[in-house]
């Protein structure tokens, strides 16, 4: 089943702010399947996100699950937003009013991006955990973040 319990406008809206403008059609239905697969599914497992899919436990979907979708989305989908790609081959996008952010600035804002995701992946894996009983699909031995965390750039194994 699809895994698309948001749209490209609520990424753009709950990831993207302050000022930010990037137009829906720059976050395909594919980015947030690819995200939510890669950092979402692992955590609620899968019979819980065909449930939230379907319409069920709506406040976990909107409270926790559509905000991690929407940050780890926007971590897949930035290093792309900051090149263009055309019949021509790739280029950094310059214009006559802004110019293309150096190596620097762009490796800065994918680690503050990766310390948010990761950030709203805990946040979502603890409100399981302490709600566990009130979602009959979640198998707390599933959720990967119980078994494994990366945190300043060490690997623990639990």
């Amino acid at each position: 089943m699809a895994q698309n319990i948001t749209t490209p406008a609520e990424v753009i809206a709950i990831a993207f702010g302050d000022g930010e403008w990037l137009s829906p059609e720059a976050i395909s239905t594919a980015d947030i399947t690819a995200a939510t697969e890669l950092w979402i599914r692992p955590i609620v497992g899968q019979a819980l996100l065909d449930e939230v899919a379907k319409g069920g436990y709506a406040q976990l979907k909107t409270e926790y699950i559509v905000p991690a979708v929407a940050m780890c989305t926007r971590l897949l989908v930035q290093p792309r937003l900051n090149v263009q790609t055309s019949q021509l081959g790739l280029s950094s996008p310059a214009g006559s009013h802004h110019k293309a952010a150096d190596g620097k600035a762009r490796a800065e804002l994918q680690r503050a991006l990766r310390l948010r995701a990761q950030a709203m992946r805990e946040r979502l894996s603890e409100h399981l955990e302490q709600h566990a009983a009130e979602y009959k699909e979640y198998r707390s031995e599933e959720n990967i973040l119980n078994r494994c965390r990366c945190d300043g750039g060490l690997v623990q194994i639990l």
